[in-house]
């Protein structure tokens, strides 16, 4: 039989996917721009006939009622990471959130759920029998070939190459849509931001292979790249700011250990320059997030760089990165991941960068204990560069007293007396 008419066989309506999901199954779906939105808005609208099933998802688009809990037991929302569409919900009490490092997510799954099916978008066709994940590897392309696919083809998605191609033989349906792909809004930059970025910039090193995080300041960083040569990147997100870099000549990978000359990512979210950037681009491969992520994988790029964004830091070093004031805003992705793999690193260097106050410079983000309620996202033990708009602090090697000291350089001025006062109350000066 050949492509063509296998292709035709497992075209399916929308309605039909409903044939393909049984009582108490896991439904798993890609993040992002790899949620299939025509999908779940069918199986929501039907939630009445299902019973016990459960949808598994990191950064979902789009708020939705089973993730409000509206469905009882019939349907329901298990996030591994929050976003704007779960973030409410989650607080209130209306879905579950499962802690995890990125990395280890495939496991996850895999060890507590039935991964009865996948659900996911993608890119159309090819001539040899292919479909792409698109701007997606992530979790889900670890389960090609071992759990069926059914797919939503949009004509927008970009074609990309990498691990994250499923053969119509490993698809159990299929539907066609047409509609735009999610864009990021780019962040507000501020000149605390271009401050805090130079820093950063300044001890990146020509031929190092970069992980930008989501945000301002990983984005300000990328805008004082220009003058340097030979950047690789191996990151878990892909932005525009990656694709400015390739075409100044900036980022080329020459000097990778893994995959030269590539760029790697798990998934990619930005403004539809970075979509048509992707397309059919055979210089970036997606692969999936238990390679991308992996600490020892990331180690074995001796010039590995990892940049983040944090909200509170301790005297210890200790770097909150998903809570705000004590409370779940996001989950802990794959900062931990790279922030280990950068140790794991020959030349390796990790940056945890954030504002020294909050925007009201009422409150210092460098405080004696983390607010209570915060969870630890990069542990003592991991972090390496703290970095603030006052300067740079070196944990690594450093003692907890000599941690401290170095925290009390790049804190707020207006705070210094006040942190110096906590820190010879509890002994660490």
């Amino acid at each position: 039989m050949n492509q063509i008419v296998k292709y035709e066989n497992k075209r399916k309506t929308v309605e039909e996917v409903l044939d393909f999901i049984r009582d108490g199954d896991d439904l798993i779906v890609p993040l992002a721009n790899g949620e299939p939105v025509v999908l779940l808005d069918t199986i929501e609208a039907n939630a009445a006939r299902l019973n016990g099933v459960r949808i598994h998802q990191m950064h979902a688009l789009k708020e939705r009622r089973y993730i409000w809990g509206e469905y009882g037991d019939h349907l329901r929302h298990v996030a591994y990471f929050l976003s704007t569409a779960s973030r409410k919900a989650y607080l209130a009490g209306k879905c579950e959130l499962v802690p995890n490092h990125f990395h280890e997510v495939p496991r996850i799954l895999r060890e507590t759920t039935k991964t009865s099916l996948i659900l996911a978008s993608a890119s159309p066709i090819d001539e040899h029998g292919y479909f792409s994940l698109g701007t997606e590897a992530d979790y889900v392309a670890s389960f090609i070939g071992k759990v069926p696919f059914f797919l939503e083809i949009n004509k927008n998605m970009p074609r990309t190459f990498g691990a994250n191609q499923v053969h119509i033989s490993q698809v159990a349906g299929y539907i066609e849509v047409d509609y735009p792909l999610h864009e990021q809004r780019e962040p507000i930059i501020t000149e605390t931001d271009r401050k805090i970025a130079s820093y950063v910039a300044e001890r990146i090193t020509n031929g190092a292979t970069l992980q930008c995080g989501i945000g301002a300041i990983p984005n300000a960083i990328i805008g004082f790249l220009g003058n340097h040569t030979n950047l690789g990147i191996h990151t878990e997100l892909l932005t525009d700011g990656v694709v400015e870099l390739v075409e100044q000549g900036v980022v080329n990978g020459v000097e990778k250990v893994l995959h030269p000359g590539k760029i790697v990512a798990t998934f990619a979210l930005g403004s539809k320059k970075l979509y048509d950037f992707l397309d059919e681009n055979t210089g970036v491969e997606m692969q999936p997030v238990d390679y991308v992520n992996d600490p020892r994988i990331i180690g074995q790029e001796d010039n590995m760089v990892s940049i983040n964004a944090t909200t509170e830091v301790d005297f210890l070093g200790q770097c909150a990165s998903e809570t705000i004031a004590g409370r779940y805003y996001s989950s802990t992705g794959g900062q931990a991941d790279f922030a280990r793999g950068a140790r794991f690193a020959k030349n390796g260097k990790g940056f945890i960068c954030l504002h020294s106050t909050t925007k009201d410079e009422q409150i210092s983000r460098i405080r004696p204990q983390l607010t209570l309620g915060s969870a630890v996202t990069t542990s003592k033990n991991d972090v390496d560069h703290i970095v603030t708009e006052h300067g740079v602090a070196c944990m690594r090697g450093k003692s907890i007293s000599q941690r401290t000291r170095e925290l009390l350089n790049i804190a707020h001025p207006k705070f210094r007396g006040e942190l110096a006062f906590e820190a010879r109350k509890f002994g660490l000066i």
